[in-house]
């Protein structure tokens, strides 16, 4: 299949939608400018006077901009009969390491190769729209969500390594298996019975060295280039003697920078060390565990100034000995779980939703390229093509993948009812190319990535749109597939179904859809079975109403809060309760449960190459976003494993 790479099959029809929206265009902005301003923002001082003095102004614009409006939507309606689906955007950079190197790193050999999902509602709607859910400045957040996934998709990680055979914890509060290189590949393996923890240090820019004083000093030993052997991993090793502290370099000029903060090293540079006898060989110790830090950056484009400078106007901080929110994995549970302050290292493949407005699609895609090389946006349909009535906006739907992708569909839901008409929802399809066997065999995964309807009491259209989401996905499946039973050319290694659903598991309102088949034939690692949740899982939609407030302000500080249950009711929406005044400040102690969990992350065991198995390895309810969006993004990542023992 051959990916649209423009909107438009031809430049003529590119050049006519051109022009039709700079007709356009003007009365848009003016109109989402004018219904803003009637709109509270806490953070715009004298609205009332902005009211009085740009109301006239917007209003007289507005007056004069329709009659070039018209004219323009009458051209730019019927272009919508031949605009394609979606733009197919790949990295023009190939010095970057990309999908094509990926791709030998994993020949279907070996015990396994994990992979990393992650999605997200991000509330990217025209600002007039996007101040009901309390978020503001579509476009700076947008070049801001944006720069928060790239770093802390790309920090590097760090591997604490523990002695002690008797008492192997760092803290009461944070435990989870350790990932550690595995042969050449470079591929992360899970070793049961070890830990792991998430923690933050303050970062800014190159850790914050000038290159020039690196060329003079050479590379800092914390830096990341020197961890580029172990996967951009960091050692730091704890004795047994230590009592779960970090230990303390063996000359005074190393221990001023291997304590984290101290003013013998630069401000956001990595723990530096000495290495203790032994430590060369312990990548294979079960005792091992990885922790994650925030990579050391330049400026997003190589410059002084920060995207987004109103949402991080100082870097975000925390200590490395800060528990993290990562739970003991209790005996029964197969994988870990965590609410954690980043998006996971090493991301591989990012789903997200209510990526309505084009330019802050735009923006959003140009700062995840320095990321991920390939990326779908702008998916959805316009006019009245492709669906029952008018679509004012696509469907916000907005995929990026560091492995190549093969092919791409969307379908559009067709029983839009309400304001959520007027986007043009549905389901984005895609196969992904993740390795090759040494026969030369295709090693595929497939994604699909949807946003279901939002009316709360529309249950039946929510189980209409699971039906045609099955539906399609087996004829996708099947229109690209390659393969047959006696001569299999691809070897599927997952199948991931996620994104914003709308209904939760916990509310008695949506029963219909707990029951639906989606969940037997894909599994949801958050859920014990219908309306009955895994005692772990959060809600992951925000209280709107607490969005701004400083308690939650960073994605420390939320992370920190969420971490208890008093801070859960507080700043999560739950669901509505029967009972009068349950939402009223001070009235939360009534509500059961952790939230709403409106976004998903499944994934299916069936249709998969035989004898390969896809386990979950750990989930994340992620805080990075906070102040940007009313969601929790949440990650999985998944072992897929070939059912060969290691040599």
């Amino acid at each position: 299949m051959v990916l649209y790479t423009t909107p438009f099959p031809n430049s003529c029809l590119s050049a006519l939608h051109t022009v039709s929206w700079a007709l356009i265009f003007p009365c848009y902005w003016l109109l989402d400018r004018l219904l803003a301003l009637f709109i509270p923002d806490p953070c715009q001082k004298y609205q009332l006077l902005c009211i009085v003095l740009f109301t006239p102004v917007y209003l007289g614009f507005l007056v004069t901009s329709l009659p070039f409006a018209f004219l323009g939507f009458l051209l730019w309606s019927p272009l919508q009969s031949v605009r394609r689906p979606y733009i197919y955007s790949r990295r023009e950079d190939k010095s970057l390491a990309g999908g094509a190197a990926l791709l030998s790193e994993w020949k279907g050999t070996g015990p396994g190769k994990s992979f990393c999902f992650a999605s997200a509602n991000v509330c990217l709607l025209p600002d007039s729209l996007a101040r009901h859910n309390n978020v503001f400045n579509t476009q700076a957040r947008a070049k801001e969500i944006g720069h928060r996934i790239r770093n802390g998709a790309s920090r590097p990680q760090i591997k604490i390594y523990i002695d002690s055979p008797t008492n192997t914890s760092i803290s009461a509060a944070s435990f989870s298996s350790l990932v550690s290189p595995q042969g050449s590949d470079g591929m992360a393996r899970a070793i049961p019975g070890s830990i792991k923890r998430t923690a933050s240090v303050e970062y800014k820019g190159n850790g914050g060295r000038h290159p020039s004083d690196e060329a003079a000093n050479g590379p800092a030993s914390g830096d990341p280039a020197d961890c580029a052997s172990l996967e951009n991993a960091c050692i730091v090793r704890i004795s047994g003697d230590e009592g779960g502290r970090l230990p303390e370099a063996d000359d005074s000029a190393a221990g001023g920078q291997a304590r984290n903060g101290a003013s013998g090293a630069p401000r956001g540079q990595m723990p530096n060390h000495s290495q203790r006898d032994g430590d060369s060989g312990s990548l294979g110790s079960p005792s091992a565990s990885r922790e994650s830090l925030v990579k050391a950056k330049a400026g997003l484009d190589g410059s002084g100034g920060e995207p987004g400078a109103a949402y991080s106007k100082a870097p975000h901080k925390a200590s490395v000995g800060k528990p993290a929110a990562r739970k003991r994995r209790r005996p029964d549970e197969a994988f870990d779980h965590e609410i954690s302050a980043f998006f996971p290292a090493n991301l591989d493949f990012l789903c997200l939703q209510e990526v309505f407005d084009k330019r802050a699609a735009t923006k959003l895609k140009n700062q995840l390229h320095g990321y991920f090389e390939y990326i779908l946006y702008d998916v959805g349909v316009y006019g009245c093509q492709g669906c029952c009535c008018f679509k004012g906006f696509n469907s916000g739907l907005f995929f990026a993948s560091r492995y190549p992708i093969m092919d791409a569909a969307y379908h559009c839901y067709t029983n839009g009812k309400g304001s959520d008409s007027l986007a043009s929802k549905g389901a984005l399809f895609l196969k992904v190319q993740v390795g090759s066997t040494l026969q030369d065999q295709r090693i595929v995964g497939y994604i699909t990535c949807t946003h279901l309807h939002a009316l709360e009491d529309d249950s039946a259209i929510r189980c209409e749109q699971l039906d045609m989401l099955l539906d399609w996905l087996a004829d996708f499946r099947k229109s690209t597939s390659s393969s047959s039973t006696a001569n299999p050319e691809e070897l599927v290694a997952f199948d991931i179904v996620c994104g914003d659903l709308n209904f939760d598991n916990c509310s008695s309102d949506d029963k219909l859809e707990q029951q639906h088949s989606l969940f037997t034939r894909f599994k949801d690692p958050c859920r014990l079975g219908p309306g009955e949740e895994k005692p772990w899982a959060i809600g992951t939609m925000l209280d709107q109403d607490g969005l701004n407030d400083e308690d939650v302000s960073t994605p420390d500080n939320l992370q920190k809060v969420l971490e208890s249950e008093e801070g859960r009711r507080e700043y999560l929406a739950f669901p509505t309760s029967k009972s009068p005044g349950a939402y009223q400040k001070g009235r939360k102690d009534a509500l059961k449960g952790n939230g709403r969990r409106l976004d998903y992350m499944l994934y299916g065991e069936e249709g998969l190459c035989p004898d390969w198995k896809a386990e979950v390895e750990e989930f994340s309810f992620i805080t990075q976003l906070s102040g940007l969006t009313d969601h929790l993004p949440v990650a999985m990542r998944l072992m897929v494993s070939t059912g060969e023992e290691e040599a």
